[in-house]
């Protein structure tokens, strides 16, 4: 029994022209994909050229990483890899110690 435990993966370097069902797809070739978010510019609606994959299989989860890494979609290299949590990159930690005034 599963319970609610995942693995998010960040995708990386998706061709704009793409969507939800094409990532979906080519991630299913691993196991399970519980969701699929990519994400677009809050103002234009276009993807950002990034997005983030949940699967509920760790297994399945790090061959997918393994395999799609590198691959190719649309012209573009992939760039896939486990999602790091949100704020852990440099410029969220500058941000957020700014906050503290």
């Amino acid at each position: 029994i599963n319970f609610g435990v995942y693995m998010n993966i960040y995708v990386g370097n998706l061709p704009r022209s793409t969507n939800e069902e094409a990532v979906r797809q080519l991630f299913t070739t691993c196991g399970a994909v519980d969701k699929v978010n990519l994400i677009r510019d809050r103002y234009t609606g276009e993807l950002r050229g990034f997005g983030f994959v949940e699967m509920s299989s760790e297994e399945e989860a790090l061959e997918a990483i393994d395999s799609i890494n590198g691959a190719e979609l649309n012209g573009r290299t992939l760039n896939v890899n486990k999602a790091r949590p949100r704020g852990s990159g440099s410029f969220n930690n500058q941000r957020s110690s700014f906050r503290n005034f």
